[in-house]
């Protein structure tokens, strides 16, 4: 396959991916500022939103004050925002478009449509009335974008190239939201355990407890995992739990060990004379992410962790394009 049609398939299924991963995350932190919490806090939070997707800059270089609003508006609607989801389904639409013929019909109305649908979705005001409903149409898009894709296409080269897009942006973007979340919660934590006397009734710490399992609980539903965690566990659940959930278990799909799983297959699919190295780099990664247990990773540090892991998973994008896609600018 030409390593530009390669580039584009292989960009149309991240963008996607970035879209719905935009969205997944804004619509917990939508419902978790509903959660009883100091001003500071809900403003901390909204600031974890746009470090996570290192936007933090670009933000306030356009906004004087950090407002659940502007940050919506921002990571939603501005076309100057290169991570915002109007820009990706556009940039998504646009190299599905490039390579039109390596597509088959229902893939491309799909990404052609959803652009559409999107430009006139902004021009009302239902993102402000009820943002949920819109991250809900975002996400339904890529499910909908990523079941015609696996129902409709040949399982060939274009085919693995879309499926190694979509997995590769799935495990970065699996690993910011774990890391944030968790950095969050510690410090919220630590904060809290600062502030509070010795003598705490009872109502309060139950009180504390509700508000931790709907915390924990809009977590695991930014990843669709509440039901399976349910299923997997059948307790209470628990910070350590959530984190092995989304790390190490091979059977969650949107899981870190999942997601190089899968690219790790797709890597092999498409081979080269030169892809090697690269595929030995994917393969220690998994490995890794394999023969883990969620102890040794809490105990090394899962920020430092997950820190550790976004690097490689980027050194893992450079080594694809620079095997099989258009190289990126220096």
């Amino acid at each position: 396959m030409l390593s530009r049609t390669a580039d584009h398939l292989f960009w149309m299924a991240r963008y996607t991916e970035r879209a719905e991963n935009t969205a997944r995350m804004l619509d917990v932190h939508v419902q978790t500022a509903l959660l009883p919490q100091s001003t500071d806090d809900a403003e901390q939070g909204w600031r974890a939103v746009l470090g996570i997707s290192e936007l933090l800059y670009g933000y306030n270089q356009k906004y004087d004050k950090l407002t659940q609003r502007d940050v919506i508006d921002f990571m939603v609607r501005d076309p100057n925002n290169p991570s915002s989801i109007a820009s990706c389904l556009r940039q998504a639409r646009e190299n599905a478009r490039a390579v039109r013929g390596a597509l088959t019909t229902e893939a491309w109305e799909i990404q052609n449509a959803t652009w559409i649908k999107m430009q006139s979705y902004l021009q009302t005001n239902a993102l402000e009335q009820n943002p949920s409903d819109f991250f809900e149409w975002v996400k339904h898009r890529s499910h909908l974008s990523r079941g015609v894709t696996i129902g409709t296409m040949l399982k060939d080269e274009a085919f693995h190239f879309i499926r190694l897009g979509t997995f590769l942006e799935r495990a970065d973007n699996t690993a910011r939201i774990i890391d944030v979340k968790f950095h969050g919660a510690k410090e919220s934590q630590s904060q809290k355990q600062n502030g509070q006397s010795q003598s705490q009734s009872q109502s309060g710490e139950e009180g504390d407890g509700q508000i931790d399992f709907y915390y924990w609980a809009a977590i695991l539903r930014s990843v669709s995992g509440f039901e399976i965690y349910r299923k997997v566990y059948r307790d209470v659940i628990t910070p350590e739990r959530v984190a092995e959930l989304l790390i190490l278990r091979a059977d969650m799909p949107r899981s870190l060990l999942a997601c190089m799983g899968h690219v790790l297959s797709n890597l092999k699919n498409v081979h080269n004379d030169v892809s090697a190295d690269t595929e030995r780099f994917a393969g220690k990664l998994h490995a890794d992410l394999k023969f883990a247990r969620i102890e040794e990773v809490l105990d090394a540090g899962l920020h430092d962790y997950l820190t550790v892991f976004l690097e490689r998973i980027f050194e893992l994008g450079n080594r694809v394009s620079r095997d099989f896609l258009v190289p990126l600018a220096a």
